[in-house]
């Protein structure tokens, strides 16, 4: 709760739980979420229920009910009202997009007809009831409007930026075809991650790439002094003209993963691995040359690809040593968005086949958004400092 300073448990809950068990989860849910309601619309009006202050921003209106489909039933709240309309409890809303998200991506597939009965067994499970097309519409309007604006909204100065791609289900004229989602992430001044965008296409083609980047600069994206991305030839292509002049830091983990592909035998793959980390974890860029020409002459014989490979590609992962020391661990690969891709298809796997672009846009958009809120009211992911005024030569 987002006012757990001033939030305790009426007595009521206690008695409630001692004598029902887990049967009064619904009326316990209820009960919390409306203490911790009228707490923040305290806070919202700078003062508490007929409180006189000078600090007091407004005035309570009572309350409005509202039904909502749970995961442990049909629960109604008491929203709390202000008498200018502008408050709205965020703890509730919060909890509720990414579920409402879902349960929209859901209904559109019941409504084309796609794997009705399995559909709407899953509405029922996750949603408690079944929807109509009129309540799917209303629904996706408001829930589009609010995505849409996250996604748009003004950029400013990210130190550092990701930038990766993963790929989800969609129907298109009744073909089942892969649509890339583009999904960039940055570290702001304040040492945050902040999710800046997301992309849904049925290509990760350079077109795709490079609009999707201008998107991020046109809505003020800048300062930017590192990128970290796998090398993905549309990327790449696109990254070099947007990004021209910004270094970029080759994810290592893929760099890994790459090599495998030039070991000539079975038993090799663990030394080469090995090898590999032996680099990358050298103290600074010089030792990692070192160790490198030291492990291209160890493979010119027993695996002459490899040792090509190594020396032309290995060094796009050196980048990274320029920077703070201290920073260095986290720019090293892509791995915080290949997290965040997890906890997606964690979420997006019970729809399996989105029915449109649209479909797929406007659930992911409501993971990030709320993803994006835990990172911002969360720890600090780097501590930035002076040390780094201007890109490294």
């Amino acid at each position: 709760m987002t006012y757990h300073e001033d939030f305790t448990l009426p007595r009521e809950i206690t008695e409630l739980v001692n004598d029902n068990g887990f049967d009064i989860l619904p009326e316990l849910l209820r009960l919390i979420f409306n203490t911790a309601m009228e707490v923040e619309r305290e806070h919202h009006l700078g003062a508490a229920a007929y409180q006189r202050t000078p600090e007091r921003r407004g005035h309570a209106n009572g309350f409005k009910p509202k039904t909502v489909q749970t995961r442990v039933g049909e629960v109604t709240f008491a929203i709390p009202q202000v008498r200018d309309g502008t408050f709205y409890p965020s703890a509730l809303e919060k909890g509720l997009r990414s579920e409402r998200a879902l349960h929209l991506a859901l209904a559109e597939m019941y409504l084309q007809g796609v794997s009705t009965r399995k559909v709407s067994a899953i509405l029922e499970q996750l949603c408690g009831s079944d929807v109509s097309s009129t309540q799917v519409s209303r629904a996706a309007k408001l829930l589009d409007e609010a995505l849409e604006a996250w996604r748009t909204r003004p950029l400013g100065e990210m130190r550092y930026l990701f930038l990766d791609a993963h790929f989800e289900k969609v129907r298109e004229n009744g073909q089942i075809r892969d649509a890339a989602v583009l999904i960039a992430s940055g570290v702001n001044l304040e040492g945050k991650r902040e999710i800046l965008g997301v992309s849904v296409s049925l290509s990760e083609h350079e077109q795709h790439w490079r609009t999707f980047l201008q998107s991020l600069v046109l809505r003020g994206l800048c300062g930017v002094q590192l990128i970290i991305s796998d090398d993905h030839a549309g990327l790449k292509a696109a990254r070099q003209t947007v990004f021209g002049g910004i270094p970029w830091q080759r994810c290592q983990f893929h760099l890994q993963q790459n090599a495998q592909a030039y070991v000539p035998r079975q038993e090799l793959r663990t030394q080469v691995a090995a090898d590999i980390r032996t680099i990358f974890n050298a103290p600074d860029r010089t030792t990692a040359e070192t160790y490198l020409r030291q492990t291209v002459q160890k493979y010119l014989k027993t695996a002459p690809p490899l040792a090509a490979w190594l020396e032309r590609d290995l060094p796009e992962g050196f980048t990274v040593f320029a920077f703070p020391k201290a920073h260095q661990r986290r720019l090293r690969t892509v791995n915080p968005l290949e997290r965040v891709h997890r906890e997606i298809e964690r979420r997006t796997r019970v729809v399996s086949i989105f029915p449109s672009e649209a479909s797929c846009l406007r659930l992911i958009s409501a993971i990030l958004m709320e993803l994006d809120e835990t990172w911002q009211t969360g720890k600090v992911y780097l501590t930035l400092s002076e040390e780094l005024q201007s890109p490294p030569s």
